[in-house]
């Protein structure tokens, strides 16, 4: 039968890899940056725009899409990627991360998750059975196992407790999963904290079991970048290394920086969206906060070294005006230019290790994104 995925590495610089992981919708160059569509829309962005800025694939959330418009409807409607009109790969997330965010509505044991929906309180089962087939209806190519997320803070007990339970549900996930021709690959993800006993014992567990890729997942959820960085000094390389790690939500640039050199092949997060929406734009010289009145008569781009659209077209002064206006344009505009700037960043994180020059690559953008840094929220 035929595997869902290939994954070919191109080059090796230091831990870092640069590769193809090659599906069925398409291929997507590693190090690669997901931008998250979590309704089925990467917010304020087109399709096309987001494949314009260089994504080769997208995130989808399987709690998200449950709950509305629901997985069964979108199957009748042919499927997530004729739904949205996204032609490229898409990963969904198994909705273990919206299971630790919003505790105060579920209650959780071995069977699964129970939950209240956020939108109308109707009651919900979520199980790694159910996960598997909510993201086989959205037509997910990469599905993520169900997993239990709990904060890095928890007791060495409790999230040695949720990493077990962790791994019983990446099995009951392999089972439920299945494989058909045409179907899409299935990652495992690595849990234990910042133990580096538990994340051995979980990368083992997995990698009996079996998986297509590999994440390593709760991370980015408080510990900050130094802890994070020490965990991700062992976790990547405790994983077979002839597949795709992926790093859940992760992060800001120079988290994406400091993994890429530790091994990691692919990353998503809401930062760029989110951040885009709120008046804020990333330049290698920072982040910047649009809103601030001294780009009131400023005619220069967000970023002189940026390539996209928006940075090519329109002024600093004019994105403030619609920003601090309101405007729809402006969140639109802003967004576009930060997903360009994740991906454009990519790409040089790419080029930088095939041409064996990394480390030097990542130095001068630290040196620059954080010494030129103007005060402004970061």
């Amino acid at each position: 039968m035929p595997q869902p995925l290939a994954f070919a590495i191109h080059a090796v610089d230091g831990k870092a890899r640069t590769g193809t992981i090659i599906m069925r919708r398409g291929a997507i160059r590693t190090p690669a940056f997901m931008p998250v569509g979590t309704a089925a829309t990467v917010k304020a962005m087109k399709p096309a725009d987001v494949a314009a800025a260089g994504a080769d694939i997208i995130l989808g959330n399987t709690y998200h899409l449950m709950l509305r418009p629901t997985a069964e409807r979108v199957a009748r409607l042919g499927g997530l990627h004729r739904f949205m009109g996204w032609e490229r790969p898409i990963l969904t997330d198994s909705g273990g991360y919206q299971v630790m965010s919003l505790a105060e509505l579920t209650s959780r044991s071995e069977e699964g998750v129970a939950f209240k929906s956020h939108l109308d309180g109707a009651r919900h089962l979520l199980s790694p059975e159910r996960s598997m087939e909510i993201q086989r209806l959205l037509g997910s190519d990469i599905a993520m196992a169900f997993d239990e997320l709990v904060p890095t803070t928890s007791g060495r007990d409790a999230v040695a407790a949720a990493m077990e339970r962790s791994m019983r549900w990446a099995q009951r996930s392999r089972d439920a999963f299945g494989r058909d021709e045409g179907d899409g690959a299935l990652f495992g993800i690595q849990q234990g904290g910042l133990d580096e006993g538990l994340r051995r014992a979980s990368a083992d567990a997995l990698t009996a079991i079996g998986f297509d890729g590999y994440a390593i997942g709760g991370l980015a959820v408080g510990e900050g970048q130094e802890a994070m960085f020490a965990c991700l000094d062992v976790a990547p390389g405790q994983l077979p290394a002839d597949r795709p790690r992926y790093l859940m939500g992760v992060g800001k640039p120079t988290d994406i920086v400091g993994a890429v050199e530790r091994g990691v092949d692919m990353f998503d997060c809401v930062l760029p969206t989110r951040s885009g929406r709120t008046g804020q734009a990333f330049t290698h010289d920072g982040p910047l906060n649009i809103r601030n009145a001294r780009h009131a008569e400023d005619q220069g781009p967000l970023d002189p070294d940026c390539p996209c659209p928006v940075c090519l077209t329109w002024s600093r002064a004019y994105l403030h005006h619609l920003v601090r206006a309101g405007e729809i344009l402006g969140a639109m505009l802003m967004t576009e230019h930060n997903i360009w700037f994740y991906e454009t960043l990519m790409a040089d994180l790419r080029a930088a290790i095939a041409d064996a020059r990394l480390a030097a690559f990542a130095n001068a953008f630290r040196a620059r994104y954080g010494g030129s840094r103007t005060g402004e929220a970061a």
